[in-house]
């Protein structure tokens, strides 16, 4: 499990148009239609993969992606965005991406990978390649060439883009954007850039600038990664004291050794919530035990904190599609 920047379901949702119902689909997700868009709240990838495919059920989405690139631009991305623009060429700016990805994901990893023909910048992510994660994927590379467009002192378009996925029921929208060829169904998943596009100079790259930003942004990436031996530890935490209901957030932080305003503080810059950590603490500890056929369904909804079977029925239904002993049967314990 991951997660990922709001702002891309924001984006996505927007992008889709008034053929969809843009306020519950945003709802479905806990964000509110008229809220402003916030990109360190992170939603769960699993529920953010559902929403674009729940925007598939009601509007034709072959170029959804390629819609919701020319909706963003660096500054959605916040420092990253500015290090982006302020990188003295092109290949300064995608290594910025390479490094500091994590601070809008967790799900994706970045490689640049040099080839005769020019640099591939490979896109990572881990996961069945259902329709929600295929749409993501698309999306990714179109942003990376929208926001390249956006820098460049002359026009830009990939070698060609890659794909790993198979093809959609046209090729027109894709190639009319990248303005390159689109080749579904191939090994990896990149955009391949001509050494001369990348060498040539951003149209506000600044050296003073960037220098500031990287530190900034070294400053925000070491934060995240002691968040997340926080979220670890709040998460353990959590799960051993199921069992005697849902704790609160005030013991959860007492017993890490924090007020609990502090708690709050260092979960909220992150995107994370006591609530968000609680559900996937909770629905990760169903799964495990499901898989254990020493413990019964009533054993399971104890562990896990609910006083009613009925009730953990209807959550872990609402969580994976399906009931507790239907995944029990449908996913035997290896």
């Amino acid at each position: 499990m991951g997660y990922i920047t709001s702002l891309f379901a924001r984006k996505m949702v927007s992008a889709a148009g008034t053929d969809v119902d843009q306020r519950n689909l945003l709802a479905s997700v806990n964000l509110d239609h008229e809220a402003e868009a916030d990109p360190k709240l992170m939603l769960i990838d699993e529920d953010y993969y559902d929403l674009l495919e729940r925007i598939a059920s009601q509007t034709d989405v072959t170029d959804l992606p390629l819609k919701v690139a020319e909706l963003l631009s660096p500054d959605d991305y916040g420092a990253l965005g500015l290090a982006w623009k302020a990188a003295p060429t092109l290949m300064g700016s995608f290594s910025r991406v390479e490094r500091y990805a994590r601070l809008w994901t967790s799900v994706v990893e970045y490689e640049l990978r040099q080839t005769d023909r020019g640099l591939l910048f490979i896109l990572h992510r881990a996961g069945d390649r259902r329709l929600g994660l295929r749409l993501s994927n698309e999306a990714t590379l179109a942003s990376a060439v929208s926001i390249s467009r956006q820098v460049c002192p002359a026009q830009f378009a990939p070698i060609e883009v890659l794909v790993k996925h198979p093809e959609p029921k046209t090729l027109e929208f894709h190639e009319a954007y990248f303005k390159c060829p689109v080749r579904f169904g191939s090994e990896l998943d990149a955009l391949l850039i001509a050494h001369d596009d990348l060498a040539r100079p951003n149209k506000l790259g600044d050296e003073g600038i960037t220098r500031f930003l990287l530190s900034h942004l070294d400053t925000e990436l070491s934060e995240i990664r002691d968040d997340e031996s926080l979220e670890t530890q709040t998460k353990d935490a959590i799960a051993r004291s199921l069992s005697e209901g849902l704790p609160k957030m005030a013991d959860i932080a007492r017993g890490l050794g924090m007020s609990a305003r502090s708690f709050h503080r260092r979960l909220s810059d992150h995107g994370l919530s006591f609530q968000m950590l609680t559900e996937d603490t909770r629905r990760e500890l169903a799964v495990g035990l499901l898989k254990d056929d020493r413990y019964s369904l009533s054993e399971v909804a104890f562990l896990t904190g609910f006083s009613e079977q009925s009730s953990f029925t209807r959550a872990f239904k609402r969580w994976v599609g399906s009931t507790p002993a239907s995944y029990r049967k449908d996913k035997p314990a290896t």
